[in-house]
């Protein structure tokens, strides 16, 4: 697949380059003074999923690395549509043996020519294939050929010093894998989910529960189609790859989930199986089980996965002991991922010492797999595109920023800053048939083609706007707004046993320059299926790190709908009231 199509698969996954020299002294100082390596091609025979799968992997052995020389070792894998073979992947085996690390790098099932069905990093399924990996990494399994791996640093018998590194899909799986073997020493999972429902079918309306969201078709159908055509993308005849006529390569309820979705329904009982299907293969449900240390790096130009994602994550494993740290780099699947700004990690360029990011990961290592005692970083770092020396580009702080300004939706369409400014009144907006808000076109991007700037269409969308800003404004993190609205459709349709019935609509919040011209961040919007239209509710938008120049000003919107996400079922019309002791409130975490 990456001769076919480099540039679609490229924000699927981790794109990282192949030449690398600079070395890092390990435990095996001839290969960190040469870089040099072998690559031995393997294959293993696993059971998962009640399937037997060969797993397609290259060992990367570092020069001078034998019984008597032991190092530790980094497991990865491809992103979602690559493979071991793909320059997204195999430069991870490439760069961690320049420095020293013995490199496992192997296809996930369903990629490549590994064998059996996408069971998107499903823990009982992905999780127990790499698990296998690790036995062999510690000695207590051979690869079918019979090579067996002992010349890996060992904690205990059959427990390797071992740690995974990756992005996208080959970051979900380091969880997945690390919540059914407790042998894996350190974590750095990029640019990956936490929920699945979430980042699919995002409702970023607090406390929504079992309340579906909005669907997000072109991300999510982009990924089906490239796993259904994988048998005549990576031509494979194994057996175990196909599924049904019906679902071809994917697990049946992978599909069952993109076709309910695809359907615009919400029945309960189909709802309440694709929401619990998509958790099991997400972190959310087995992070109580990750006890290995994680450097969660998350991007901000990420409309796939949002830096919300990360957040939830990082409080989870912080919060039950799990040693924790967190990076907001600049790119992500959105944007940058193939040609990071100056001074990012850019592991073609063979960055890893000279980037902040490459840095942060080569720490990370040192101290959990090299048992060194190094500084690994500050709790939480963020990428700040408004400076322009890339080694000041990052700040740092001991915790993610909390919500400190509050903003007030007044009936005139201002957005103040003192409650008693708030003018009574009331505005209305109403959806059409079709959407009439662009945010992005989610694959433009991915397949080089231009997107045209964001925009809503008048009369389908609400506007709160500030005054101009007296200083410069930063905000770092998920904006939250507190909303009632009034619409009489949709409360009739409030106890529908489809909950595609209730009413949906989208935040967002621009930057307007004094030229009038706005700027969506990242082009990133909140969609919302409304829980209970007769009650206010929160929404909670994605999070950012954004620069608000001086004599710029903020709009908070509410639009009926965006062309990247399935909208509302029918016309609803909405109305906003607002007045001095009962208005909607914006709450922006500004730092500095």
């Amino acid at each position: 697949m990456s001769r076919r199509l480099p540039r679609f698969r490229a924000p699927l996954a981790l794109v990282l380059g192949a030449t690398l020299t600079a070395p890092l002294a390990l435990t095996a100082p001839a290969a960190a003074a040469t870089g040099q390596f072998t690559v031995t091609a393997l294959k293993f025979t696993v059971q998962a999923g009640g399937r037997t799968c060969t797993v397609d992997a290259d060992l990367y052995r570092p020069a001078g690395v034998d019984r008597a020389h032991l190092a530790p070792a980094v497991l990865a894998t491809n992103g979602f549509g690559g493979s071991k073979s793909d320059g997204s992947t195999d430069a991870i085996g490439k760069a961690f043996a320049q420095r020293g690390y013995v490199s496992l790098v192997y296809s996930g099932l369903g990629f490549g020519r590994s064998g059996c069905l996408i069971s998107l990093d499903d823990p009982t399924i992905d999780g127990v294939a790499a698990a296998r990996l690790v036995d062999f990494l510690g000695g207590t399994r051979a690869a079918d050929d019979g090579t067996k791996a002992d010349f890996v640093t060992l904690d205990a018998p059959g427990d390797p010093r071992v740690g995974m590194v990756g992005g996208s899909y080959g970051g979900a799986i380091q969880l997945a894998t690390a919540a059914v073997d407790q042998r894996l020493d350190a974590l750095v999972p990029m640019i990956t989910w936490n929920d699945l429902a979430y980042s699919l079918d995002p409702n970023n309306a607090v406390g929504s529960g079992s309340v579906p969201g909005a669907f997000k078709w072109q991300w999510a159908n982009g990924f089906y189609l490239i796993g259904e055509g994988q048998p005549l993308l990576e031509p494979n005849l194994d057996p175990s790859r196909i599924n049904s006529l019906a679902c071809l390569h994917f697990v049946t309820k992978a599909c069952d989930t993109v076709r309910t979705l695809n359907s615009g329904r919400y029945p309960a009982k189909q709802t309440a199986e694709l929401l619990a299907y998509a958790r099991s293969v997400s972190p959310v449900s087995y992070l109580n089980r990750v006890k290995a240390p994680t450097l969660l790096v998350q991007g901000q130009a990420d409309s796939l996965f949002n830096l919300n994602e990360a957040t939830a994550t990082y409080k989870t494993l912080k919060g039950q002991g799990t040693a924790t740290k967190m990076i907001w780099q600049s790119w992500g699947h959105s944007g940058g991922i193939s040609d990071p700004a100056a001074g990012e990690l850019n592991l073609g360029q063979g960055n890893l010492e000279t980037s902040y990011v490459g840095r942060r990961i080569l720490a990370w290592f040192d101290r959990y797999l090299g048992k060194k005692n190094v500084d690994t970083g500050p709790a939480f770092a963020y990428y700040r595109d408004w400076i322009t020396d890339p080694n000041g580009t990052y700040a740092t702080a001991d915790r993610v920023p909390a919500l400190s300004r509050t903003l007030y939706l007044s009936g005139d369409g201002k957005l103040v800053d003192n409650r008693g400014k708030v003018a009574r009144g009331s505005r209305t907006y109403t959806n059409w048939l079709v959407s009439t808000s662009h945010s992005e076109s989610s694959l433009y991007g991915v397949l080089g083609l231009p997107d045209p700037a964001p925009y809503d269409t008048p009369g389908t969308y609400l506007g709160w706007t500030s005054e101009p800003l007296a200083r410069t404004t930063d905000v770092v993190g998920a904006p939250r707004a507190t909303l009632k609205v009034v619409s009489p459709k949709a409360e009739r349709a409030q106890h529908s046993q489809d909950a595609a019935d209730k009413l949906v609509l989208f935040a967002k919040l621009y930057d307007v320059a004094p030229d009038g011209k706005q700027t969506l961040v990242h082009r990133l919007v909140a969609p919302v299926r409304v829980p209970d239209v007769t009650k206010s509710f929160t929404v909670t938008l994605p999070g950012i790190v954004h620069r608000y120049e001086k004599g710029h000003r903020l709009r908070f919107v509410i639009a009926a709908s965006d062309d990247a996400y399935f909208g509302n079922r029918g016309i609803k019309q909405v109305t906003v009231v607002s007045a001095p002791g009962e208005t909607g409130v914006l709450r922006l975490p500004v730092v500095g």
